[in-house]
């Protein structure tokens, strides 16, 4: 485990004098050697007092190393255009360095540390690499959601070292359940829900994913909204009994949120913000999993979130390769693309039907898992359920068949064709996505 953090942390400095494709190629080298540590032996056991590596903490180190390496690949107009193509490289790593460290974290204190040291890559990456001016907003509301809710979780972390005597993650499974007050608990949650971002909190979000370039955007849909439901699946070791009780709460918000959301979803015209949104109905969905806290909901919800991760992250892309024809993000101008990019329609409809939880994607088992979990706790969430699942698939039918179909925009070149480079990338987002699906007791047997 420390070899790979060893291997970031040379890839630092090896960035100032190797290629910007060379970087790409090691950093794919990393992720393909980290999959076969842990996929072939399952040596699920590095546990230390500081960094440690669980089967959650595995899955998710992995959609790191993997969404890094499409961020590069698909950035490939930074390097062409030079712009600032080896600050942009470094400021990739240490993200990438960051968030290794937060998923490895034994204990609280570190994890807390990273989780908010994540925020600085990314706040420099919206600046730096963004297109419009009002990208400098949407870097200082992204700051100071996020910072609004961590202060009151770092006093509560001192709290609970002061009652337990201890912050490593893995020792609050051997402790009773302490009944700690009610700020306690919502100050240790909220940082984790506005990361989610759980509704009412997400205002951030479709701001901070308009104004980012398409590396910013594959990066907080693919893992750092994923930062929120580690954090939750962490904290809830000790705060099951006040979890039972309060869960009814952030069940029927989640999913009313989410019905909300995919409403709001049905009448966007910026590409880049409908998928924005639709990644908060997703994690809605993930957030009533969670509360439900059964083994269902729980494995569910870590499913999901590795399927969001690449499924979104791969919507982005294509969103950026029509962005970069057409200079344009809307609706009204990205019409007919299946007249001008035919060999891009059948990537729309792949990553399409996987954002709608087409089967054989790894979404559909998130998702039946998630369904399973919530009917169970209670029956009356399937009225929630069934506006959630049928929303779904209405605005990302719209989304495509708006986009795909219709009279080509008059201005347009008559016929545009990808890159080899972005049909590799297309290719290994969907790939795992759909794969994964026959290696299930991977997301079911990490409890």
């Amino acid at each position: 485990m420390l070899k790979f953090i060893f291997f970031v942390l040379f890839l630092i400095p090896s960035s100032f004098i190797l290629n910007y494709w060379v970087i790409t190629s090691l950093l794919f080298l990393g992720s393909f050697l980290f999959f076969l540590e842990g996929f072939m032996t399952f040596s699920f056991c590095n546990m230390g007092y500081y960094l440690g590596e669980d089967v959650l903490s595995y899955g998710l180190i992995l959609l790191s190393f993997w969404i890094c390496c499409l961020m590069l690949l698909a950035s490939g107009s930074v390097y062409k255009t030079n712009n600032f193509s080896l600050l942009f490289v470094l400021v990739n790593l240490f993200l990438l360095l960051f968030l290794m460290l937060t998923f490895m974290s034994s204990s609280l204190f570190m994890f807390y540390f990273f989780f908010e040291s994540s925020l600085i890559p990314t706040f420099f990456l919206i600046l730096g690499w963004g297109y419009q001016p009002e990208r400098v907003q949407a870097g200082i509301y992204l700051l100071f959601y996020t910072l609004f809710a961590s202060l009151p979780l770092l006093i509560s972390i001192f709290n609970v070292y002061s009652i337990f005597d201890t912050l490593n993650i893995y020792m609050f499974f051997s402790l009773n359940s302490y009944d700690f007050s009610l700020f306690m608990y919502i100050a240790l949650v909220f940082a984790f829900l506005v990361k989610m971002p759980m509704f009412i909190f997400h205002l951030w979000l479709p701001k901070a994913h308009v104004e980012a370039p398409v590396s910013g955007s594959m990066i907080l849909a693919g893992v750092l909204l994923k930062l929120g439901g580690y954090g939750l699946l962490r904290v809830f070791n000790f705060l099951y009994h006040l979890g039972v009780k309060m869960n009814f709460y952030w069940v029927g918000l989640s999913l009313v949120g989410g019905v909300i959301v995919s409403l709001i979803c049905l009448r966007q015209v910026d590409l880049k913000s409908l998928i924005a949104y639709s990644s908060v109905a997703h994690m809605g969905i993930v957030l009533g999993g969670l509360m439900t806290l059964s083994y269902w909901g729980l494995s569910g919800a870590y499913t999901l979130m590795i399927a969001h991760g690449l499924c979104s992250s791969g919507m982005f892309c294509l969103a950026n390769i029509s962005y970069e024809r057409l200079g344009s993000r809307s609706l009204l101008i990205n019409k007919g693309l299946m007249n001008f990019m035919p060999s891009m329609a059948l990537w729309w409809f792949l990553l399409s039907s996987a954002n709608m939880a087409a089967p054989p994607t790894l979404n559909l088992l998130g998702e039946i898992s998630l369904l399973n979990s919530i009917v169970s706790w209670s029956w009356i969430t399937m009225f929630g359920l069934c506006l959630l699942s049928f929303f779904s698939a209405a605005y990302t039918l719209y989304l495509y068949s708006y986009s795909q179909h219709g009279k080509i925009f008059s201005s347009l070149y008559s016929c545009n064709m990808g890159y080899y480079r972005e049909y590799l990338l297309l290719f290994l987002h969907w790939v795992p996505l759909n794969i994964l699906i026959l290696k299930v007791d991977l997301f079911f047997n990490w409890l």
